[in-house]
């Protein structure tokens, strides 16, 4: 089920909150939680009710090992010292969370036990069903063998909930943290907001809040600034994303036909499709959580301000970099064993993010470009004039250079991070060096014939025909206008949570749900429901 779709919003939602709020208010809290789960699995099973029993084992068979961990588990006291310093070194400025152990704790034998099997349970599930076949290609290329692929269909959200699963593992095994009662565990892994495309939440961020009465109640004013924030997200994807997503997806279909022109509005137009479909969606996840009385972290903060590579990956997909500096660049090292560990451990970090956001050499390709960067911008070789650093850096440029370059590079990489093929992600680069004009500007822009300028259209087609692809042309650099306007003012997030919610702003936000629920005849999946 999809956020941006008419069940959702006039079927499923009321029925969720009329069952949330009414078993709450009758003392029911068990009861209430398993009603959310299965309204849960519902939503999860909407899309193929076939990925109900891999989820399903995947809760069960995580949640019997840390039952099994409870019978054999000797506490271990965590410690948090230089967190501060790896989060800094790898990119991310995130809090780390409370039972964040940086250095290695004693373990029993039963707990390194529980340990492997936890890893092997969760990275197993995940890698049957997400790289099983690309392994297999790579051996059959590589050795010239002929093994069966099991053409296996990626089941929805696979990467988030076995994430979520396994650092509650990963943090039993290391005695970090109890066992949980199984309902309210249940709704921790499946709340339908988080589900499908993250935030990747901790049971120490979610499971207290089910266990807290005071977060059963009815609040107002939650309650009202997770609408808000939910339409804001909303528009964010119908409005911009999916029209956005028109040039996009035209332009990739023509890669070996763009010239240096259309190559680069091409890869703006995804840039601002895949920025404002995962902005929209985290806002939308927010803010559902909030109509819910529950609070998510906050999982995106208007990357393309960033003056850096650095910051930009403090600020992109916050809770995804979280997980990989808590649970793999720690353990590894960090920045405690030296600059050279550390910028490895960096590269590592970043080679297995491009890997988790998909089976192919192109998405290892833009993890590696991006922990390269990371690299180079941990050498503090160039600093940004202005803002304070913490070692001197060889040469000083202006913030708005620092934008330019970072903006920039991140939107280069996006050519492996779209591509089909490496052969298409270097078409792409070859583009940028044509010196030929082939019109595909215009069939571009041609792509944005959205009911929204219906009238002018037809106007112009009686009146000057030859003038219609102008409309077209002067519509893209419109809504290129905007996308940037968007990004530098304040984020979604910050008007739902910040801003006093007057009448004015009221009417305004039914005036963009009524234009986005007219809209959603053009109802799409969202991005990173792909990964």
């Amino acid at each position: 089920m999809l956020f941006n779709s008419y069940i959702f919003i006039f079927i499923f939602l009321p029925i969720a909150l009329i069952g949330w709020y009414g078993l709450n208010s009758l003392g029911r809290y068990k009861l209430a939680s398993l009603f959310l789960s299965a309204m849960s699995l519902w939503f999860y099973a909407y899309f193929n009710v076939r990925y109900l029993a891999i989820i399903l084992c995947s809760i069960g068979l995580n949640y019997l090992l840390s039952w099994a961990l409870t019978r054999v588990q000797t506490e271990c006291p965590p410690t948090v010292s230089n967190a501060a310093g790896c989060n800094s070194a790898c990119g991310t400025n995130s809090e780390m969370p409370k039972n964040a152990a940086t250095d290695k704790a004693p373990l029993s034998v039963f707990g390194k036990i529980g340990l492997l099997a936890g890893l092997i349970l969760n990275l197993g599930i995940l890698f049957y069903f997400k790289y099983y076949d690309f392994f297999i290609e790579n051996i059959n290329l590589a050795f010239h063998a002929d093994f069966n692929l099991k053409h296996i269909l990626l089941p929805l959200g696979i990467s988030f909930f076995t994430f979520q699963q396994m650092s509650f593992i990963i943090d039993r095994a290391l005695g970090r943290c109890q066992h949980y009662d199984f309902v309210n565990y249940l709704a921790f892994v499946t709340f339908f907001p988080q589900l499908i495309a993250g935030p990747i939440v901790l049971h120490s961020e979610i499971i207290p809040q089910f266990e807290d009465p005071a977060r059963r109640r009815f609040d107002i004013t939650s309650f009202a600034r997770g609408i808000y924030l939910f339409i804001l997200g909303l528009a964010k994807k119908v409005l911009l994303a999916d029209t956005f997503g028109l040039m996009a997806n035209f332009g990739f279909a023509q890669t070996f036909s763009l010239d240096a022109v259309s190559t680069v509005f091409v890869i703006l137009a995804y840039s601002f499709e895949l920025y404002f479909d995962f902005s929209g969606y985290s806002d939308m996840a927010i803010g559902l959580g909030r109509m819910f009385h529950v609070e998510l972290p906050l999982n995106f903060d208007s990357p393309y301000r960033s003056c850096s590579i650095k910051e930009f990956w403090q600020r992109w997909h916050i809770t995804l970099s979280r997980f990989f500096i808590t649970y793999v660049y720690i353990p590894l090292g960090g920045s405690r064993r030296g600059r050279a560990r550390m910028l490895f451990n960096t590269f590592i970090v970043f080679l297995l993010s491009g890997l988790w956001h998909g089976a192919a050499w192109t998405y290892v390709a833009w993890g590696a470009m991006q922990g390269l960067l990371v690299m180079l911008d941990n050498l503090g070789i160039v600093g940004i004039r202005g803002r304070e650093e913490k070692r001197p850096s060889r040469f000083h440029i202006p913030a708005p250079l620092g934008w330019v370059i970072t903006f920039t590079l991140f939107n280069l990489s996006l050519f492996f991070f779209r591509s089909s093929s490496m052969l298409a992600a270097g078409q792409l680069f070859k583009n940028l060096l044509s010196v030929h004009w082939r019109g595909k500007l215009f069939e571009i822009a041609a792509q944005l014939d959205i009911s929204e300028i219906y009238v002018l259209r037809q106007a112009l087609e009686l009146a000057a025909p030859a003038a219609v692809n102008y409309l077209y042309l002067f519509v893209m650099l419109a809504l290129f206008v905007l996308a940037f306007y968007l990004i530098f003012h304040k984020n979604a997030y910050e008007r739902a949570t910040y801003n006093e919610l007057t009448s004015k702003r009221c009417w305004y936000i039914c005036i963009l749900l009524v234009w986005c629920i007219i809209s959603l005849s053009q109802v799409s999946t969202f991005l990173y429901f792909n990964f």
